[in-house]
Protein backbone atom coordinates (compact mmCIF):
# COMPACT_ATOMS: atom_id res chain seq x y z
CA UNK A 1 0.00 0.00 0.00
CA UNK A 2 1.30 3.43 -0.87
CA UNK A 3 -0.18 6.76 0.18
CA UNK A 4 0.92 9.94 -1.53
CA UNK A 5 0.70 13.28 0.20
CA UNK A 6 -0.94 15.73 -2.22
CA UNK A 7 -0.73 18.83 -0.08
CA UNK A 8 -0.55 20.36 3.38
CA UNK A 9 -3.18 21.76 5.70
CA UNK A 10 -2.67 25.14 7.34
CA UNK A 11 -4.92 25.58 10.37
CA UNK A 12 -5.01 27.56 13.61
CA UNK A 13 -4.54 24.34 15.63
CA UNK A 14 -1.05 23.28 16.69
CA UNK A 15 -1.92 20.66 19.35
CA UNK A 16 -4.72 18.11 19.67
CA UNK A 17 -6.00 20.04 22.68
CA UNK A 18 -6.43 23.14 20.46
CA UNK A 19 -8.63 21.45 17.86
CA UNK A 20 -12.41 21.30 18.20
CA UNK A 21 -14.02 17.96 19.04
CA UNK A 22 -15.42 17.96 15.49
CA UNK A 23 -14.54 20.46 12.79
CA UNK A 24 -18.21 21.12 11.95
CA UNK A 25 -18.58 22.54 15.47
CA UNK A 26 -16.19 25.41 14.68
CA UNK A 27 -16.34 28.48 12.45
CA UNK A 28 -12.54 28.63 12.22
CA UNK A 29 -11.10 28.89 8.74
CA UNK A 30 -8.14 26.94 7.40
CA UNK A 31 -6.22 26.71 4.16
CA UNK A 32 -5.47 23.62 2.17
CA UNK A 33 -2.35 23.92 0.02
CA UNK A 34 -2.33 21.46 -2.86
CA UNK A 35 1.14 20.68 -4.21
CA UNK A 36 1.82 22.05 -7.74
CA UNK A 37 1.91 18.61 -9.39
CA UNK A 38 -1.70 17.97 -8.22
CA UNK A 39 -3.27 21.37 -8.99
CA UNK A 40 -4.70 19.98 -12.25
CA UNK A 41 -6.95 17.81 -10.09
CA UNK A 42 -8.64 20.94 -8.72
CA UNK A 43 -10.37 21.70 -12.05
CA UNK A 44 -14.05 22.50 -11.32
CA UNK A 45 -13.64 22.12 -7.54
CA UNK A 46 -14.74 25.76 -7.14
CA UNK A 47 -18.23 24.62 -8.19
CA UNK A 48 -18.50 22.52 -5.01
CA UNK A 49 -20.01 24.08 -1.90
CA UNK A 50 -18.62 21.35 0.39
CA UNK A 51 -15.70 18.95 0.22
CA UNK A 52 -14.63 15.81 2.02
CA UNK A 53 -11.03 16.32 3.13
CA UNK A 54 -8.98 13.19 3.84
CA UNK A 55 -5.82 13.78 5.82
CA UNK A 56 -3.22 11.96 7.88
CA UNK A 57 -3.13 12.49 11.65
CA UNK A 58 0.64 12.53 11.76
CA UNK A 59 0.78 13.26 15.50
CA UNK A 60 -1.69 10.56 16.54
CA UNK A 61 -0.88 7.75 18.96
CA UNK A 62 -1.07 4.69 16.71
CA UNK A 63 -0.94 2.19 19.60
CA UNK A 64 -4.34 3.03 21.08
CA UNK A 65 -7.14 0.50 20.66
CA UNK A 66 -9.53 2.08 23.19
CA UNK A 67 -10.67 5.65 23.65
CA UNK A 68 -12.95 7.58 25.98
CA UNK A 69 -15.13 9.94 23.93
CA UNK A 70 -15.65 13.53 25.12
CA UNK A 71 -18.26 13.75 27.86
CA UNK A 72 -18.03 10.00 28.54
CA UNK A 73 -16.38 7.99 31.29
CA UNK A 74 -16.57 4.61 29.57
CA UNK A 75 -13.69 3.51 27.37
CA UNK A 76 -14.78 2.21 23.94
CA UNK A 77 -13.07 0.29 21.16
CA UNK A 78 -11.34 2.89 18.99
CA UNK A 79 -13.21 1.72 15.87
CA UNK A 80 -16.52 2.67 17.49
CA UNK A 81 -15.27 6.21 18.20
CA UNK A 82 -13.99 9.16 16.23
CA UNK A 83 -10.77 9.39 18.22
CA UNK A 84 -7.78 10.79 16.33
CA UNK A 85 -5.60 8.15 18.01
CA UNK A 86 -5.90 4.90 16.07
CA UNK A 87 -3.71 2.33 14.28
CA UNK A 88 -4.09 4.00 10.88
CA UNK A 89 -4.83 7.65 11.63
CA UNK A 90 -6.72 8.56 8.47
CA UNK A 91 -9.17 11.37 9.13
CA UNK A 92 -11.88 13.09 7.19
CA UNK A 93 -13.81 16.29 7.57
CA UNK A 94 -16.70 17.70 5.62
CA UNK A 95 -15.85 21.35 5.06
CA UNK A 96 -17.44 24.44 3.55
CA UNK A 97 -15.41 25.51 0.53
CA UNK A 98 -15.06 29.29 0.83
CA UNK A 99 -12.67 30.07 -2.02
CA UNK A 100 -10.10 28.64 -4.40
CA UNK A 101 -7.03 30.59 -5.44
CA UNK A 102 -4.56 28.61 -7.51
CA UNK A 103 -3.62 25.60 -5.40
CA UNK A 104 -4.96 27.07 -2.15
CA UNK A 105 -8.43 26.27 -0.86
CA UNK A 106 -9.92 28.32 1.96
CA UNK A 107 -12.30 26.18 4.02
CA UNK A 108 -14.35 26.25 7.21
CA UNK A 109 -15.08 23.29 9.50
CA UNK A 110 -11.73 21.49 9.44
CA UNK A 111 -10.30 20.08 12.67
CA UNK A 112 -6.86 19.11 11.33
CA UNK A 113 -3.68 20.26 13.03
CA UNK A 114 -1.45 22.76 11.26
CA UNK A 115 0.92 20.96 8.91
CA UNK A 116 -1.20 17.80 8.58
CA UNK A 117 -0.56 15.93 5.33
CA UNK A 118 -3.42 16.10 2.82
CA UNK A 119 -4.28 12.71 1.30
CA UNK A 120 -7.30 13.46 -0.90
CA UNK A 121 -10.24 15.75 -1.66
CA UNK A 122 -13.68 14.65 -2.80
CA UNK A 123 -16.91 16.54 -3.40
CA UNK A 124 -19.50 16.07 -0.68
CA UNK A 125 -22.90 15.00 -2.03
CA UNK A 126 -25.93 15.08 0.25
CA UNK A 127 -27.61 12.59 -2.11
CA UNK A 128 -24.84 10.02 -1.71
CA UNK A 129 -23.06 10.82 1.56
CA UNK A 130 -25.98 11.62 3.90
CA UNK A 131 -27.81 8.62 5.33
CA UNK A 132 -31.02 9.19 7.25
CA UNK A 133 -31.69 7.38 10.51
CA UNK A 134 -28.06 6.51 11.27
CA UNK A 135 -27.28 5.40 14.82
CA UNK A 136 -24.21 4.82 16.90
CA UNK A 137 -25.59 2.53 19.56
CA UNK A 138 -23.59 3.69 22.56
CA UNK A 139 -24.32 7.34 21.75
CA UNK A 140 -28.05 6.69 22.08
CA UNK A 141 -27.80 5.23 25.59
CA UNK A 142 -27.14 7.15 28.77
CA UNK A 143 -24.09 6.01 30.71
CA UNK A 144 -24.93 3.57 33.44
CA UNK A 145 -27.75 1.92 31.46
CA UNK A 146 -27.25 -1.82 31.15
CA UNK A 147 -27.08 -1.68 27.35
CA UNK A 148 -24.15 0.77 27.27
Amino acid sequence: MELVQIGTIRSPYTRQADAPRQGRLSDAESEIEVFPEYIGGLADVERCSHLIVLYWLDRADRTMLRATPPGQTVSRGVFSTRSPNRPNPVAFSVVDLLSVRGGTLRVRGLDALDGSPLIDLKPYSSEVDAIEGVTVGWMNVREGDSSS
